[in-house]
């Protein structure tokens, strides 16, 4: 059955409504670019909506109840926020569950080096990517750097109109006749993922006059890296050896745009997943000063790109042991009623889906893809050939969610991850399945996944933030 575009039902006002929303996403994943930008936009915002910080309220004991906003924050990299329900939080919560980590090139520990008059940084890089779409492609180094004195630097250059950018080299078609042979995954090797980053020599005082520019009066084994070493510790008091405690990542540099003649689709990097991200956490915040029925929580995690692993990964405790912290200040401190709550819960896995491409036509079952523009989409299951690794929402829930979603004249369609055997992948969704919570993905198609650009529809986006504030909103 094939689902109505979205944009034939856009009066005026609903229009200026999805250009308003589309304008505000554009500059939050201009700005934002790593779990780490995301993770403090987000509780930026949750302040400024009212939220309170739940380890403030933790060590002062400040109870909790309905109407209580709290956030919380795993490592810098995912955040929790939490608007406590009118209905015991045992008797489950309304969740959106996003993940603010995309694909992109990390710097390694040792990664600066100088070879043949170019200093350039060894990189590994991240989630799944094709590495030939990394090369001849401006980017930005976007991080911190912890010293041995305690301190966090922030690094963000690349992205300023006034900063240099940088970027991995290609080799040209001239020479290019057996590279050009090879498979797609073996045209750039991952160790070749290597970013430019210099080319001019730090000049001893024999070569120029200019003392600033001179550590010493001989000139350094490899000039043009020690230069690269002076600029950072001039303009950030780093050395070589903080690289061992930096967490640095190369990203496309430059602002998501508009695009199309008609300006209805979004480009830019990293919407795998900040287009769910962001909507969930506007859908969170749009609460207002509203109690909702049920507890409503946005959890924003980091890793979910190579697993969900690690201590800021959905797989770790930090959602759990933040429930039951809260559920503790609301009186109910108790390990059965934290698992009653859990089990109570349903939640959205707020992951994009692959948009259908009529370029790649044949990797897509049409009769069961998502379509830019037709509104948010429902994967009953994900996973790949055999569903494997997926959760598989019951007839049931995926019922409810319809209903929402219908009740709210929200826009929606169902879909899979392409044709059965072209591939698959998952999301977070079967973790927290895990306590007996419902689960179902929902998202916003892309073309491009995993692309340094990929596109979104501006009516997808509208949808979305509509239909997680419905989700949110909904009773019993």
């Amino acid at each position: 059955m094939e689902r109505e575009v979205a944009w034939k039902k856009y009066d005026e006002a609903a229009s200026a409504e999805v250009e308003a929303l589309a304008a505000d996403y554009i500059d939050f994943i201009s700005d934002n670019k790593t779990e780490r930008e995301c993770a403090a936009a987000a509780i930026a915002a949750a302040e400024d909506a009212g939220y309170d910080s739940l380890a403030d309220c933790i060590a002062a004991g400040t109870p909790v109840g309905p109407g209580s906003k709290l956030w919380a924050c795993a490592q810098g990299k995912a955040v929790i926020l939490v608007h406590v329900g009118a209905a015991p939080i045992s008797e489950g919560m309304n969740i959106l569950g996003a993940h603010i980590d995309s694909p992109r090139l990390d710097i390694k520990q040792n990664p600066l080096y100088e070879a043949n008059d170019f200093a350039l940084l060894d990189t590994h890089y991240y989630g799944g990517i094709k590495n030939y779409q990394w090369t001849a492609l401006p980017l930005a180094l976007h991080g911190v750097v912890a010293t041995t004195d305690g301190e966090v630097i922030e690094v963000n250059i690349g992205d300023d109109e006034a900063d240099p950018v940088f970027c991995v080299t290609d080799l040209l078609p001239h020479l290019g006749s057996q590279q050009m042979d090879k498979k797609g995954a073996k045209v750039v090797e991952g160790e070749d993922l290597d970013v430019l980053v210099g080319n001019r020599p730090l000049l001893s005082t024999a070569d120029s006059s200019d003392s600033k520019e001179a550590e010493s009066t001989e000139t350094p084994k490899d000039p043009v890296k020690a230069h690269v070493l002076a600029l950072l510790a001039d303009k950030y008091g780093i050395s070589e050896e903080d690289f061992l405690s930096a967490e640095l990542e190369a990203v496309p540099a430059g602002r998501a745009r508009d695009l199309g003649f008609d300006r209805s689709m979004v480009i830019g990097y990293g919407q795998d997943d900040r287009v769910c991200a962001y909507t969930s956490l506007v859908a969170q915040l749009a609460l207002g000063d509203d109690v909702p029925a049920r507890t409503a929580v946005c959890v924003l995690v980091d890793k979910e790109e190579i697993g969900s692993v690690g201590a800021s990964g959905m797989a770790s405790m930090f959602f759990e042991n933040t429930i039951a912290e809260i559920m503790a200040l609301a009186g109910e401190s108790s390990p059965l009623r934290l698992r009653r709550a859990l089990t109570r819960s349903r939640m959205l896995s707020s992951d994009v889906s692959a948009g259908f491409d009529p370029a790649y036509a044949s990797v897509f079952e049409a009769k069961n893809s998502a379509y830019l523009g037709r509104g948010l989409v429902f994967n009953k299951y994900t996973g790949s050939r055999g569903k494997s690794g997926s959760n598989d929402a019951s007839a049931e829930y995926v019922a409810l969610v319809r209903r929402i979603m219908d009740d709210a004249g929200v826009s929606f369609q169902t879909a899979e991850l392409g044709r059965v055997d072209a591939g698959g992948g998952g999301t977070i969704a079967y973790i927290p399945a895990k306590y007996g919570m419902d689960v179902i993905d929902s998202g916003v198609p892309v073309l491009s996944m995993h692309s340094p650009w990929e596109v979104t529809s501006k009516a997808d986006i509208y949808e979305a933030r509509r239909g997680y504030e419905a989700f949110l909103r909904a009773e019993g």
